[in-house]
């Protein structure tokens, strides 16, 4: 004869509430559509160059800085624990690496750079709700670094896509190599990351294979 104890009520009320507050922090796209997400000029540049600098892997993140010109000012990359899709662990994952890698702009009275969000995943293009979970990390993030938020991209098998816009690629994917920094010529522009000591580093934009 096997014993147990039944999960009390108390257990079932605060694994309900869990649930409910991560459902809470997350965006679906129409929020996302309307919260007025600037558009970036090139999204393939931008993912091709990412692509390049950090070559992510499934369940990668990798938060940049662009300046008005759409330059690149910083960025960093990690990978994403192994625990249920939650917009405050993603905000504060991405707000660690944000410091890391570039000084705040609270003091400024509006934000001049732009951050945004590439993550690689499984699936497809459609949006999950781990997705709603990384826009609703990446939007508190850069409030409270003083950014203004930027574009919320998928990079997985079939391609690359900006959600809440429409605008995709099939290259580059998450099963694609990533092509050589500095394999296009100077009419696209040079980056300029920023390492964690500030000294700047350069960096090619590469281009859509």
């Amino acid at each position: 004869m096997t014993f147990g104890f039944a999960p009390s009520a108390a257990t079932s009320i605060s694994s309900s509430s869990g649930s409910a507050s991560r459902l809470a922090r997350m965006l679906e796209p129409s929020e996302w559509a309307a919260a007025g997400i600037p558009l970036l000029r090139n999204p393939r540049e931008v993912v091709s160059g990412l692509h390049s600098r950090h070559r992510p892997t499934p369940a990668t993140a990798v938060v940049a800085v662009l300046d008005h010109e759409e330059r690149l000012a910083a960025s960093a990359s990690f990978v994403r624990r192994s625990v249920p899709a939650d917009g405050w662990e993603f905000r504060n994952a991405l707000l660690a690496h944000l410091r890391r890698v570039l000084p705040h702009d609270l003091r400024r009275r509006a934000p001049v750079r732009t951050a945004v969000l590439l993550y690689c995943r499984e699936g497809d293009e459609r949006w999950t709700e781990e997705d709603g979970a990384w826009m609703w990390g990446l939007r508190d993030a850069c409030t409270l670094h003083g950014l203004r938020c930027g574009a919320y991209i998928t990079l997985t098998r079939g391609g690359w896509q900006v959600l809440g816009e429409g605008r995709g690629g099939r290259q580059p994917s998450s099963d694609s190599r990533p092509a050589a920094l500095g394999d296009v010529g100077s009419e696209l522009g040079a980056l300029t990351p920023r390492t964690a000591s500030g000294a700047a580093e350069p960096l090619r934009r590469t281009a859509a294979r």
